[in-house]
């Protein structure tokens, strides 16, 4: 976290966060680190639908034709808080963490990531196994990956994680999302 946060004040830049599934946890951990108000701006966590579309600017027909846990969804509150918070770049996470799914044909550790910057917005799904505790974690560090790697090429992920039994994410994005394939089978989907 804390490459994350130098990285964004050597570049003199804000992050906001958009959470959902994970219920502030993105925000947590970023605030967690020494110096983090320097670079953090402003989070919300929009659990229901209402709140997306209240706070988030997040259309009502985004939600009705694609769902909450979309990338239509997850790119709707990422350029959401960005322009709320006046930010440089934006995280934005919507999933189903478990135990039972949201009655969609969805399957549990479905989340979808958003992020966006002034100059484009994107957004991508992966399918994480867990626990509903694992899930939230594994989607918090995959969402700040990926903040981090709009920032510039690295020769690292910033989140390193000591393996734990319980933990699923290893080392870095490409090792969680190689862990995450190998593990449900599903290709992890990039939609600019």
């Amino acid at each position: 976290m804390k490459s994350l946060i130098n990285r964004l004040k050597k570049q003199d830049k804000k992050i906001a966060v958009a959470e959902s599934c994970t219920g502030g946890l993105i925000s947590k951990m970023i605030t967690d680190t020494p110096g983090a108000s320097a670079v953090f701006n402003m989070a919300v966590t929009t659990y229901s639908n209402e709140a997306k579309t209240k706070l988030l600017d997040v259309s009502p027909e985004t939600l009705k034709n694609h769902g909450a846990v979309s990338e239509q969804t997850a790119r709707e509150m990422a350029s959401g808080i960005l322009a709320l918070a006046e930010s440089d770049i934006a995280v934005a996470v919507t999933g189903i963490a478990g135990p039972s799914n949201d009655g969609s044909q969805k399957p549990v550790g479905t989340v979808c990531i958003g992020v966006a910057t002034k100059e484009k917005c994107y957004a991508t799904t992966f399918v994480f196994a867990g626990s509903r505790a694992q899930i939230r974690r594994m989607t918090a560090k995959m969402a700040l990956n990926m903040a981090y790697s709009e920032l510039g090429p690295s020769k690292r992920a910033p989140f390193r994680t000591k393996s734990k039994k319980r933990d699923t994410i290893k080392n870095g994005a490409g090792k969680a999302v190689k862990k995450t394939k190998n593990a449900i089978g599903k290709l992890i989907k990039k939609d600019k």
